[in-house]
């Protein structure tokens, strides 16, 4: 009969290979949202430009993307469809300041099934104008929660204070995602803050629980 150090040993083994067979489980998918991949839905126009329009971009796992700019400005959502992704708080989360976001969206899986995205976004800071008036871009990554449950958003990295803002952005994905309650909950910004989040916190617009 085994000794009891040698059944705790093994017992530590096994439980630490279960802990990374699990950790091992989450991974990234990768999907765009450049205007040739998507489906342009509504498109409304001002003296020949562009003011706002929708368009559906695809997403892994039966998932499309929702993404609206209004006046240089975007929100992005996640369903099963455009309809329950513009249902859903993401889609009313914005913020005051011209922004936009990367054509590229990470989606942390774990057994294949999306339960973030990941994505960049460039916040326009008035305060702090290139040579020719332009506002310089400040950068932060957006972690988003996915079904099952509400679409919103759950944590900010500033991405010019964090030089590791791809693994805060992962961790506080894998960590905070699937039990973030879009209700109760209020966003995270994680790490070090910098003028991206400063300017988001400040002007984000805060919805209503989804419908």
């Amino acid at each position: 009969m085994p000794r009891l150090p040698a059944l705790a040993a093994a017992l530590t083994i096994l439980l630490g290979a279960t802990s990374l067979a699990a950790a091992d489980n989450i991974g990234s998918l990768y999907s765009s949202v450049a205007d040739r991949d998507c489906r342009g839905v509504s498109n409304f126009k001002i003296d020949g430009d562009d003011y706002a329009r929708e368009q559906v971009c695809k997403g892994p796992a039966g998932l499309v993307v929702s993404k609206n700019e209004d006046d240089l400005r975007e929100t992005i959502s996640a369903g099963t469809t455009a309809a329950a992704a513009n249902s859903e708080p993401a889609a009313s989360q914005g913020f005051g300041p011209f922004n936009s976001t990367t054509n590229t969206i990470e989606w942390r899986t774990i057994a294949g099934k999306p339960f973030a995205m990941i994505q960049r976004w460039h916040i326009a800071d008035n305060d702090d104008p290139e040579k020719n008036g332009r506002p310089k871009s400040k950068q932060m990554l957006v972690v988003t929660r996915l079904p099952p449950g509400a679409v919103c958003h759950v944590a900010y990295i500033d991405v010019t204070a964090n030089p590791e803002a791809n693994e805060l952005a992962r961790k506080a994905a894998d960590e905070l995602a699937r039990g973030f309650d879009c209700k109760t909950d209020k966003v995270s910004v994680i790490g070090i803050g910098g003028r991206a989040t400063a300017l988001a916190m400040a002007s984000r617009n805060i919805p209503g629980p989804a419908k």
